[in-house]
């Protein structure tokens, strides 16, 4: 795409840049988020500024805009851009500051980017179901942060793909937490189970779409901690995130879920789910 937002300014892409010492390139001292866009329209976009101020506040960055400015920029660049299936990516830094572990001084800006990115429905993956890995989570205790720090994820992410798989479940110990770009779910008797949103998983915002579709048609759901045993025992198991959906799993260490195929809760909650964006967005 050919647009940027830096800080309050909508510029041409190859004009972006970012100091050698902001702190988000040096020790991913930021947070971000991804937002969906449908039709030209971003989706749950008031819940993942929420998250993203939240996250922010978290490691103590001020943000120095309104949560709805951020928004008219990112619907001014989306139009701009004239992105109508995609994401927007948007990032915010503590600025830029000679190197040194501690915060630096409050005249310090903070930086914000943003860009905008086509990406098709993953229709593929949604109709037959993917392949994934275990994997033991060896990340920080602040997963509920949506930090730039991302190295743990893209381990397990890249230990996936060196498998042929599209995601790694990742576990402490005996526990389930998450995939490493998505959250988890399994199945069983008909209800839905997951993670409870605490402070070892991201509280994704499909999640919060996808519990509210449940509660609305009468699905079971848990939020708890449920172990290997009870994932390799599951009548389902999926997956969700911004960029995924509700995607179904299929295979876990080239062991078939439950038949094999995706299951009627799964394909139960893709329906509302696109209903859900329907009637934020259009029909797509």
């Amino acid at each position: 795409m050919k647009y940027a937002i830096v800080n309050d300014h909508i510029i041409n892409r190859e004009e972006a840049k970012v100091d050698i010492e902001d702190r988000g390139y040096q020790f991913g001292d930021g947070v971000y988020e991804v937002i969906r866009v449908y039709n030209g329209k971003m989706f749950t976009v008031k819940e993942h500024m929420e998250r993203f101020v939240r996250s922010a506040e978290s490691i103590g960055i001020k943000i120095p805009y309104a949560s709805e400015n951020i928004t008219k920029m990112l619907e001014d660049l989306i139009e701009k851009d004239n992105l109508k299936l995609g994401i927007v990516y948007m990032q915010i830094t503590r600025g830029a500051a000679p190197r040194n572990h501690a915060f630096p001084a409050d005249d310090v800006v903070p930086v914000i980017t943003a860009y905008t990115k086509e990406m098709p429905i993953p229709e593929a993956n949604l109709q037959s179901g993917v392949k994934t890995i275990l994997t033991e989570d060896i990340r920080w205790l602040r997963c509920d942060i949506k930090s730039l720090n991302l190295l743990g994820n893209i381990l397990a992410k890249q230990k996936a793909a060196e498998q042929g798989c599209y995601e790694a479940i990742q576990h402490r110990g005996q526990d389930v937490t998450e995939g490493s770009s998505s959250n988890v779910y399994i199945v069983k008797n008909g209800t839905v189970i997951t993670h409870e949103s605490n402070n070892l998983i991201l509280k994704g915002i499909t999640k919060d779409v996808i519990l509210k579709a449940c509660a609305e048609n009468e699905i079971p759901v848990e939020e708890r901690t449920f172990s290997l045993e009870e994932l390799a025992q599951a009548d389902e198991v999926f997956l969700s995130s911004t960029t995924s959906e509700v995607t179904p799993i299929v295979v876990i260490d080239e062991k078939k879920v439950g038949t094999g195929s995706p299951g009627p809760i799964t394909k139960k909650l893709q329906a509302l789910f696109k209903q859900e964006i329907e009637n934020q967005c259009g029909i797509i």
